[in-house]
């Protein structure tokens, strides 16, 4: 992993930052949301993905790339939930007192 890092850091940043952004413009969405049982699911394919990756059962290229993707992701969604924060922080203060 800090291979990763130190090689891909400029990707990284990129990911992190793209993730700022569209949490910073994102829309609120109040359509009916994902069910539980899709939740779980999901749940279950990431909490798999992951072990994959630090069980190393991906070996090679294939393997090097899901660990890339898994830290670009997991910065993309860091970077939404600070940029959403942020913004609604910013919005929050905007508002006159009631």
């Amino acid at each position: 992993m800090i291979v990763l890092a130190t090689f891909f850091w400029g990707w990284l940043l990129g990911a992190a930052l793209l993730g700022f952004g569209m949490g910073w413009i994102a829309v609120v969405h109040r359509a009916q949301g994902v069910s539980k049982v899709w939740m779980r699911w999901l749940a279950l394919l990431a909490a798999a993905i992951v072990a994959a990756s630090v069980a190393r059962v991906v070996p090679g290229r294939f393997g090097y790339w899901l660990d890339l993707f898994l830290i670009m992701f997991a910065l993309y969604l860091v970077g939404c939930a600070i940029g959403s924060w942020l913004r609604d922080w910013v919005v929050s203060r905007s508002r006159p007192a009631n």
